[in-house]
């Protein structure tokens, strides 16, 4: 019997017993039951995760336990070094420190007075460490490559474990570039990996904050110019200090370019098309080595290997005359006259002309109802194919191309390497146009009508073409129709066999005594004769709209023609062949003697090596390495 209270007073009973307290043992039973359970599954889990710990795979947490006081820091490998044919340094690596911060000791707090002691920018570097959240945590976090004295200095004075124990220096080694964008283009630059990159098949073996070639050789040659990262693994105490380096795995440099380009005659090159916007390139034709390869106007390929800043970023992307921008393979824009060579030799190999054919300029011609101008108001008189090359007579070749249709121009066209990809081994080449009936009619569905064809045949209309694919093409010709892939890098097992085509001698020669004749002989060249060299070469001049627009927009000032001018030499036995464009230069004449210039400087050291000069006596010029100084 359960006794009961009452009486809210203790003591209190009513009754005639006290009464008697009996235990509820099915409640105890509960609540003990319950504990057993509890108990039952803390002690399974302990011996699960003992089990994973010492069993299942040992050698992963150990090796978590030994990063608590191991630190692995990279060892940053030098990219190899690139030279020019003579062995001549072009780009150099100098010695830097570069910062890195170690994401298991970073704190949140640290993130802004580090950014400010290293004048970066905050809400970037925030970017930066939240781009490498889902890698492991011991991997490291470059944050800065090139690190000034004061930056130095805070980095020193802030790096113990007390204040911003994150912070790492490492030993790196920064790229060197000419000064004032010397041969900006053919270089190009390096930069960190993006992550449209890492995305593509490219750059597959890449990761995360990997330094690459973005541009030009640097990108071209990646694979041979990076070399491997290695790795320094240091104990550390409990407060990350330093105490004994346990393992050293050396990184490996990576290996240098020796290049076809000859630093003289590209200083010349550069010197030639200064203050002037447009490309130059010049190769040799017997074997495809380019010597020279301008564009212009350049960028500082210096800003660059440190992590370009945004400022200077946008002001190249926003100059409305596009520095980024490789004139010499990229720049596709109508050759003019240059082009008149391909359809001279088309004609005479069509065999739709002889050597007896003239045609009479008297200032113009009309076609299918329109009136095509010449260039010379007064006309040229009589004029045969010799004379219509050294003159660039615009009728004789309205003739040329009414008589051979635009079909056989392309075919003849494509076959001297217009209309396609040279393969230099630059990234990003632009092929050009060739037109044709077949391409009107799959570009836009509509035929091509003959009208069209004598615009083409003097080098305008739809057809396009760059610096480099002119300086080819006019260089095979004069080979005799041999044409090598032009090429920047030397390499003494390369055996790529030249593209030939079958071309008759005479029709060839007779092309060629037309281009003599342009500039020996009182032709639209003269500007680009050199006493005791024979040089051959072809002007062009190519409109960017009709007359007949630039009158009605009253835009004439700025849409000006652009000038071109292309030149081998010496003619029996071309050695150099060099194709200049500049832009807006109105007259292909004007453009002659910057071609003219390369010329005589490759011809002029040849002199000064045949009288046994050294390099040193000669005064080659040596590329001042480095960003200019304030």
């Amino acid at each position: 019997m359960v006794g009961r209270f009452t009486s809210s007073e203790p003591g209190d009973y009513r009754g005639s017993e006290p009464p008697v307290w009996r235990d509820d043992t099915k409640f105890a039973s509960g609540k003990i039951a319950a504990f057993q359970y509890v108990t039952v599954v803390v002690f399974l889990y302990l011996i699960s995760g003992f089990w994973v710990l010492q069993v299942r795979n040992p050698e992963y947490y150990s090796e978590q336990a030994d990063r608590n006081r191991i630190k692995a820091l990279p060892i940053l490998a030098p990219r190899g070094k690139i030279l020019d044919r003579e062995g001549r340094v072009v780009v150099d690596n100098h010695a830097s420190f570069t910062l890195i911060l170690s994401r298991e000791s970073l704190r949140d707090a640290h993130v802004r007075p580090i950014a400010e002691g290293l004048n970066l920018d905050y809400a970037r570097l925030w970017q930066r460490l939240a781009r490498f959240r889902s890698r492991a945590r011991y991997e490291p976090i470059i944050v800065k490559d090139e690190l000034t004295s004061g930056e130095l200095a805070f980095v020193e004075a802030h790096r113990d474990p007390d204040t911003f124990p994150e912070m790492e220096l490492i030993p790196s080694h920064r790229r060197l570039y000419p000064r004032d964008g010397g041969a900006a283009h053919l270089i190009g630059y390096v930069g960190e990996i993006s992550e449209s990159e890492l995305n593509s098949a490219e750059f597959v073996r890449y990761e995360q904050g990997d330094v690459i070639g973005k541009a030009g050789l640097e990108r071209e040659y990646n694979h041979i110019l990076m070399g491997t990262d290695g790795q320094r693994r240091v104990v550390v105490d409990n407060r990350g200090r330093h105490r004994q380096v346990i393992a050293m795995k050396p990184a490996v440099p990576g290996k240098s370019l020796q290049l076809t380009l000859d630093l003289d005659l590209q200083v010349v090159a550069e010197l030639a098309m200064e203050n002037r916007r447009g490309a130059m390139v010049a190769l040799d034709p017997r074997n495809g080595e380019v010597l020279a390869l301008v564009s212009n106007p350049a960028y500082d390929p210096n800003k660059f290997a440190g992590r370009i800043r945004s400022d200077d970023w946008r002001l190249l992307v926003n100059n409305p005359d596009i520095p980024l921008l490789n004139r010499a393979i990229q720049a596709q824009l109508a050759p003019g006259s240059t082009f008149k060579p391909i359809v001279a030799l088309a004609a005479l190999e069509a065999g739709v002309i002889d050597d007896n054919f003239q045609v009479y300029c008297n200032g113009g011609a009309s076609f299918y109802g329109r009136y095509f101008k010449c260039h010379l108001k007064g006309g040229h008189g009589l004029v045969n194919l010799r004379k219509g090359l050294a003159q660039s007579c615009d009728v004789f070749f309205y003739n040329l191309g009414n008589r051979l249709g635009i079909d056989p121009i392309a075919r003849y066209a494509e076959q001297a390497g217009f209309g396609r990809k040279t393969g230099i081994d630059l990234p990003s080449e632009a092929e050009g146009v060739v037109p044709s009936s077949a391409w009107k009619m799959r570009n836009f569905r509509l035929k091509w009508y003959p009208g069209e064809t004598i615009s083409v045949a003097i080098g305008q209309g739809a057809l396009t073409a760059t610096p480099l694919q002119l300086a080819c093409a006019l260089g095979g010709l004069a080979m005799g129709g041999v044409w090598h892939r032009p090429h920047l890098v030397r390499d003494p097992q390369r055996k790529d066999p030249p593209r030939t085509v079958k071309i008759d001698p005479a029709n060839a020669a007779k092309v060629l005594g037309g281009l003599f004749a342009a500039v020996n002989e009182g032709g639209t060249g003269v500007r680009a004769q050199l006493p005791g060299i024979s040089v051959c070469g072809k002007t062009g001049t190519s409109q960017l709209a009709s007359n007949e627009y630039l009158r009605a927009s009253k835009l004439g000032h700025v849409l000006k023609d652009n000038a071109w001018f292309v030149g081998f030499a010496p003619c029996e036995s071309p050695e150099i062949v060099v194709a200049a464009l500049w832009e807006s230069g109105e007259h292909g004449n004007l453009a002659a003697p910057l071609v003219r210039d390369v010329i005589k400087a490759h011809f002029d050291k040849k002199a000064r090596q045949r009288r046994g000069l050294t390099l040193a006596e000669a005064r080659p010029a040596m590329p001042q390495l480095g960003p200019v100084q304030p």
